[in-house]
């Protein structure tokens, strides 16, 4: 129970992601950005003194080889924020939601090209489904929906690094941040000596940024938490409230119109979804049966 409690929570924060950073439409996506990679960097930092775990990040900055793949990493989970962040600002919620809705079946992809995971027929049709989704989209708008194209692609692709270097949440945010922390640091330094920095020009927009690194380490720390309690068939299907609530909000809160044919996309990424929980599930069957 006290697992899926952890699950929901941090689902449940990311699912509320688009409420928040709505807050700060104000500000640019790229100040944002680079106060979220600061304030993280120091939210992480300050829970691993609490928790006596110097010794395991001095290992992890030590090993060059994890050192790499979290800086690729790092880049990859920049490249997410930012995107994520100016589609808030720019009234494109839907557009976020449908690209955490095409993730999971991105991750599908690159296991079985990249790491050669086998896929049931389940799988396959749900790769096949939101595929036709995509290129559904495509064709009723004449564009690629390239927002929910990169937010899937490079947390897809996230997914992937830290899978092939796997390091705990908390130590590899820390490094992750570590690694765009000066880049951040140089471009406030920029806009502070430019007179266009937003932070400490109002008490709630600077409450808000600094407040923006705990809200994104939190929910990682709860999932990692979470991930250790519960099967993965859970954890899969407990994903999806996150854009579910993106959605939600999108069209309940923030009132974002859509064209009709948008909805006909989000039904085919739905039914996706179902057959790819099914492909869990029946991979999940499997395994406990091996182990009987």
């Amino acid at each position: 129970m006290r697992g899926l409690l952890l699950a929901i929570s941090a689902y449940g924060i990311w699912g509320c992601f688009p409420l928040f950073f709505s807050l700060l439409a104000n500000v640019s996506a790229f100040e944002v950005l680079a106060h979220r990679i600061v304030w993280a960097y120091v939210f992480t930092g300050l829970v691993i003194l609490v928790l006596g775990r110097r010794k395991q990040l001095a290992a992890l900055i030590a090993n060059r080889r994890a050192l790499a793949w979290l800086s690729l990493s790092a880049a990859l989970i920049t490249i997410n924020w930012l995107v994520f962040i100016w589609a808030v600002s720019a009234g494109r919620v839907l557009e976020s939601s449908l690209g955490y809705f095409i993730t999971p079946l991105v991750s599908l992809f690159l296991g079985r090209l990249l790491l050669k995971e086998s896929m049931n027929r389940w799988q396959v049709v749900a790769g096949l489904m939101a595929l036709i989704a995509v290129l559904f989209e495509l064709i009723a708008i004449g564009r690629l929906p390239w927002v929910s194209l990169v937010l899937a692609g490079s947390f897809g692709l996230y997914g992937l690094v830290r899978k092939m270097q796997p390091v705990d949440s908390l130590n590899g945010l820390q490094v992750e941040t570590m690694v765009v922390v000066p880049v951040a640091l140089l471009y406030l330094a920029w806009l502070w000596s430019a007179g266009q920095m937003m932070f400490a020009q109002s008490l709630s927009d600077t409450v808000l940024l600094i407040a923006a690194g705990a809200v994104t380490a939190v929910p990682l720390l709860l999932f990692a938490a979470a991930a250790r309690r519960l099967d993965l068939i859970v954890v899969g299907f407990i994903m999806y409230l996150n854009p579910t609530l993106q959605f939600l909000s999108a069209v309940f809160i923030l009132d974002e119109a859509y064209p009709p044919q948008r909805l006909l996309t989000f039904v085919l990424i739905w039914i996706a979804m179902g057959f790819f929980m099914a492909g869990l599930w029946q991979s999940h069957r499997r395994a406990r049966r091996a182990m009987a």
